[in-house]
């Protein structure tokens, strides 16, 4: 039996991302067990498990060296949290996205853990000096933000604690590594990360550009996935300038930076998302894809499998 199979991981929250980490992890061979304070949830989602994993299976996609069997035989449901931290060397939390209620939740887990178990969050907007503010022992905590779907995007941010102590980064960094995922360092705390900024960027003049009647939805989401997503998917957008000019970055600057300038000082501020003109877009994305479940559920199942694709593609190459 492996170090990792000895080990155990908490994850607090039994939601899509509760879940996902749960799969993550026990692929990598630890045993996990999953809380959730609602009566029964715990349970349905080891259910929801299983038939995933069967499923990812079946379809040869499945996650690390263990069958599927062997990754339930990890997991286990619960609903006592001093049950589900006995033992835990890293604690994921995936509760609702409120500060109050992840720092609730971390008060509470400090009380039940041992001084050296890792506290990471899960959340995707909440600063970690915010989220950990009412933890006595803050060098222990840190941010682990996923990428959703996190089971299919194995990229994760790592967002340090101003006294986040640098062996946890480590030790983190090294599980995420080993379970699969693609950890990347934040050397601060700053609102959004660095995900959802850059993301943020995109959404903003992507909405002006339909906004402004520029461009449709549909194809302004062509604009990425056949043109700016299709080299994305394998090099950034550094090494993207680097390889685009004959001697690199400076030379690529040097000949475009000029005209990048200009057309950042030509963007507008930033869109209503909410009002009155934005319902002309929201209008023309469900004539695209409607807004019913059962469209958006075959869609997000064709986004997940192309995903573990591409996923599965670029862990051959």
């Amino acid at each position: 039996m492996s170090t990792s199979e000895l080990k155990t991981i908490t994850v607090i929250g039994s939601g899509l991302i509760g879940r996902s980490w749960a799969m993550i992890f026990v692929s990598g061979g630890f045993r996990v067990k999953l809380y959730d304070n609602q009566p029964g949830q715990a349970a349905t989602a080891v259910t929801e498990i299983r038939k995933q994993l069967e499923e990812l299976e079946k379809a040869n996609m499945l996650r690390g060296e263990l069958s599927t069997e062997q990754q339930l035989a990890l997991l286990s449901g619960s609903e006592d949290l001093a049950q589900a931290l006995e033992g835990a060397f890293f604690v994921q939390e995936c509760v609702f996205e409120q500060l109050e209620v992840k720092q609730h939740v971390f008060q509470e887990a400090e009380r039940l853990v041992g001084e050296d178990t890792i506290l990471s969050s899960s959340t995707s907007c909440l600063v970690p000096s915010s989220v950990f503010s009412k933890v006595q022992k803050r060098s222990r905590c840190l941010v682990s933000h996923p990428v959703n779907p996190p089971y299919c995007v194995n990229l994760v941010e790592l967002v340090p604690h101003p006294e986040t102590a640098a062996t946890v980064m480590d030790t983190t960094f090294t599980l995420m590594t080993k379970v699969g995922q693609a950890p990347i360092r934040l050397r601060k705390e700053i609102d959004g990360f660095a995900v959802n900024r850059i993301q943020a960027a995109i959404t903003a003049e992507s909405w002006r550009l339909v906004q402004d009647g520029v461009i449709s939805v549909k194809d302004i989401d062509l604009v990425m996935s056949e043109g700016l997503g299709m080299r994305y998917a394998f090099i950034g957008p550094m090494e993207t300038m680097h390889l685009n000019a004959p001697e690199g970055l400076e030379d690529y600057m040097k000949r475009y930076g000029e005209g990048i300038t200009r057309v950042l000082a030509s963007f507008g501020p930033v869109p209503d998302f909410c009002g009155e003109a934005a319902k002309n877009i929201y209008k023309e994305m469900c004539e695209v894809i409607p807004s019913d479940q059962q469209h958006l559920s075959a869609r997000k199942e064709r986004r997940d499998q192309l995903l573990m694709g591409l996923a599965k593609l670029k862990k051959n190459h």
